[in-house]
């Protein structure tokens, strides 16, 4: 399995440094089931003008596409760096089986990828953060939450 493991990895780390070469950034992701990459995804956030673009949000995007659902149930994420604080959320919400990553987030940081500051501002109350957050208009928008909860036809994730 550990053969299989490298394998994988390997060619995540070809799709980043491919990557880089055609001009986005030094990160890459695979989405595989029972040993068939069923997605590919590199980071793009420059090149598509999207801070979203990151290679594992974009390898989830097409794997949930490509089988038809919004869980990653069976599939693991293959990484070529520990992930972000935002990859981190699609890839708990995508619920893979698990993730096996090349690089720390310390290497990304001395690359000039520095999360840190995002670790930092989870643990913050919104209202302490860099970027301000107000709380508006809550009791009206518990409508919504409880409009959901009544829903019959609903599909829970």
């Amino acid at each position: 399995m550990d053969g299989d493991r490298n394998t994988l990895m390997r060619q995540v780390i070809a799709l980043a440094e491919e990557n880089v070469r055609s001009g986005g950034g030094p990160f890459a992701a695979l989405v595989v089931r029972n040993g068939t990459v069923i997605a590919r995804g590199a980071n793009r956030v420059t090149a598509t003008n999207d801070p979203t673009a990151h290679a594992e949000v974009s390898a989830i995007r097409e794997a949930c596409r490509m089988l038809g659902t919004f869980q990653l149930t069976g599939c693991d994420i293959y990484t070529s760096c520990e992930p972000c604080p935002m990859c981190l959320g699609a890839i708990y919400w995508g619920r893979p089986a698990h993730v096996f990553y090349a690089s720390t987030r310390d290497d990304a940081a001395a690359a000039g990828f520095d999360d840190s500051l995002i670790y930092r501002e989870l643990d913050l109350a919104p209202e302490r953060r860099k970027i301000p957050m107000t709380q508006v208009l809550r009791d009206e928008a518990a409508r919504v939450f409880q409009a959901w909860k009544d829903t019959t036809s609903k599909t829970p994730y």
